[in-house]
């Protein structure tokens, strides 16, 4: 025996409505994949929204970290000769050598602002300067205890930029020169296999230094 209640077919929705509904949840769905899904993943941003509320930014590093945990993968993937590792470690060596010698020669009443900080391994953090267009501001960077990645990029009012690149890098140095008004500066992951200590100096024509919290 069936008990159950036949549904009135009054009460069941019509074929528009259905229609609507489900044309309703597909924009929906563009909707959040274009505005959210899109720059918060993947750094893509078709309609300049994910970048005015950082979004985008977000995204771009997530590729950025995903590039280079691919790149690591892919050196562990490959044998290294005899030669080569004990290149890599007297590299290591010198690299190691170079930070700390850049890290005794800079004189810090020399700038105008010195800002250090430790990464652990796998660890990233990003520091940026507020920057019109045309600006210049000179930097050092060193890296003591071991090696960084860096990212050195730029944005602001829907644009972006990537200066420059390094993996494996003890020290960089410089003349950034801001390519438009926005936010400029550098993006370090410690992908070594201890702490690594970085010290900022910079000088020059920016408005202030964004350091994370």
């Amino acid at each position: 025996m069936h008990n159950g209640n036949k549904p009135n077919p009054e009460d069941l929705p019509t074929s528009a409505q259905l229609r609507k509904s489900t044309l309703i949840a597909a924009v929906s769905a563009v909707a959040i994949l274009t505005l959210v899904v899109l720059p918060s993943e993947y750094g893509i941003d078709p309609t300049g929204i994910g970048r005015v509320i950082g979004l985008t930014e977000m995204g771009d590093i997530k590729v950025q970290l995903a590039e280079e945990a691919e790149a690591d993968s892919q050196m562990q993937l490959i044998p290294a000769p005899v030669v080569e590792e004990q290149s890599s470690l007297g590299s290591d060596i010198f690299s190691l050598f170079v930070g700390g010698a850049y890290a005794q020669s800079v004189t810090p009443t020399d700038w105008k602002e010195q800002h250090s900080f430790t990464l652990t391994p796998g660890e990233g953090t990003e520091i940026k300067l507020g920057m019109t267009e045309g600006a210049n501001a000179e930097y050092i960077w060193v890296a003591e205890g071991g090696v960084v990645n860096y990212d050195l990029h730029g944005d602001g009012g829907g644009q972006n930029i990537s200066y420059e690149k390094g993996r494996a890098v003890p020290m960089d140095e410089g003349v950034l020169t801001a390519a438009f008004t926005g936010n400029h500066g550098w993006f370090w992951r410690n992908r070594d296999g201890q702490d690594v200590t970085v010290t900022l100096y910079v000088r020059g024509d920016y408005t202030d230094l964004k350091i994370p919290k």
